[in-house]
């Protein structure tokens, strides 16, 4: 697992570098541990037929 922490840590999103950090290594491992609990334990789908869908009227404000 280090090895990855480590490729992740060198391969940081702009963004991410721009949000700044003391320590790349411990962001990048955060970053993998979040992934991996959504591979883990996702998160539920809703799964509605488009007759179930919000019209567009409904979802703007």
């Amino acid at each position: 697992m280090t090895d990855r922490i480590e490729q992740r840590a060198a391969e940081l999103l702009p963004e991410e570098r721009a949000a700044g950090s003391a320590d790349p290594r411990a962001q990048a491992e955060a970053i993998l541990d979040d992934s991996d609990q959504r591979e883990d334990t996702p998160e539920a789908v809703e799964n509605r037929r488009s007759d179930e869908a919000a019209t567009s009227a409904e979802t703007t404000r």
